[in-house]
């Protein structure tokens, strides 16, 4: 009760709010973290230094910020396109593309087929024309932003806008990155919205305008998501393997590479059993099990948690019996993990059936031990971002 009443403040009592706690943190909690932490055995895990632990401590605190206000500023979101960016609007997927279960679930949770706000970035330098036809050789990079379906943006201010230029940076055949503004699972005034399958056909949107529209062939496409964006991601991919097949309809193949960081592959509820990542590295990394909760419950929306169990467009990565999943015709995929993350355990789960499914040399693996949840933006947590990116860099051009 306490942390919807928080959420339901306005707008600008949460930032005095957070203005009040920003003082605290630096004033307060920073010197008293300088003094707790300066002996190495007292701080977060074993090996780690001060400037680690008191920025792990900083994100920590952001987190529960978030959980307790809800939404502080409003990101844009897939009502308006962001003006000065380079963006346009995507036509709604055909409804011929909605098919099974997936169509009758979209019945079932009122999914309308919408017009969706759509970003490019071009390497420095270049000035491609938006939706200009690919180029000889050229790849592209169809990013889903993270956020536990709730928070953050596909336009290219945005914290995961990253993610698209350092692949860049370190792939020269990926000429453009492609980021589709679908909906999120709450509004502006933290009131759910938008439950699943929503994200889903919203990424198929994204995906279908890649090929049918701007004429990319799928063997060109690297499809990558971070945390709940790599949840979507293996979601598209899923829905474009079991349905490559029809003779009712066209479907778009699967994309030739899928990128996964820290992917979020089980919604299931958390069972924090003793000696589980959940249980392992709740102090350590910055994420917050019942926020996670909250949000996969949200997503779910009039299903329930219920079928965040045996759904693989929904947890892949389920250990519940009822559970039926199968990574055969997926593409060559690499997998980060954080080694001290609280999803590690799925995120293993997740590897051992890909492997199981499509054999060892179709999926790379890397986890770096001491890294925490979505880890690569996080300039200060070397060497493993660099280590992780030169890992990705390695199998991009593969």
């Amino acid at each position: 009760m306490v942390l919807f009443k928080f959420s339901a403040l306005p707008r600008p009592f949460k930032t005095l709010f957070v203005l009040c706690n920003a003082f605290i943190v630096v004033f307060v909690q920073t010197p008293a973290w300088i003094v707790i932490y300066a002996p190495p055995f007292m701080r977060l895990k074993r090996g780690w230094s001060l400037k680690r632990t008191i920025m792990v401590k900083y994100w920590q605190r952001a987190t529960f910020l978030s959980r307790t206000l809800g939404k502080i500023s409003v990101s844009p979101d897939h009502r308006a396109l962001v003006p000065q960016q380079k963006g346009a609007w995507i036509d709604p997927v055909p409804k011929e593309l909605i098919v099974g279960r997936i169509k009758d679930m979209a019945a079932t949770a009122g999914v309308e087929l919408i017009h969706l706000p759509g970003y490019w970035m071009d390497r420095e330098g270049s000035e491609v024309p938006i939706g200009a036809p690919p180029r000889p050789g050229e790849k592209v990079v169809l990013h889903l932003h993270g956020g536990a379906y709730a928070f953050l943006s596909a336009n290219l201010q945005d914290l995961t806008a990253y993610l698209g230029r350092g692949l860049m940076e370190r792939c020269v055949s990926v000429g453009r990155v492609f980021s589709i503004e679908f909906r999120l699972i709450t509004t502006p005034d933290n009131e759910p919205a938008n439950p699943f399958p929503t994200q889903l056909i919203d990424a198929l949107t994204g995906y279908y305008y890649l090929v049918r529209t701007v004429g990319f062939s799928p063997a060109d496409i690297i499809l990558d998501g971070d945390s709940a964006g790599a949840n979507l991601a293996l979601a598209l991919t899923l829905y474009l393997v079991e349905n490559q097949n029809r003779e009712d309809v066209m479907f778009p193949s699967p994309p030739g590479k899928l990128l996964l960081l820290s992917p979020w592959c089980d919604l299931s509820p958390i069972r924090a059993t003793p000696g589980s990542s959940w249980v392992d590295f709740a102090h350590v990394d910055y994420i917050d099990a019942g926020d996670t909760q909250e949000k996969a419950e949200i997503f779910c929306g009039p299903f329930g948690l219920v079928e965040a169990e045996i759904n693989p467009y929904i947890s892949p990565a389920s250990t519940h019996p009822s559970l039926s999943v199968s990574f055969k015709g997926f593409p060559r995929t690499f997998i980060l993990c954080g080694g001290s993350e609280m999803l590690r355990d799925q995120i293993r789960v997740l590897k051992d059936r890909m492997i199981r499914d499509m054999d060892e040399e179709n999926v790379t693996y890397y986890e770096p031990a001491d890294a925490v949840h979505d880890f690569l933006s996080m300039t200060w947590l070397e060497p493993e971002r660099t280590n992780s990116w030169n890992e990705i860099a390695g199998w991009l051009t593969q």
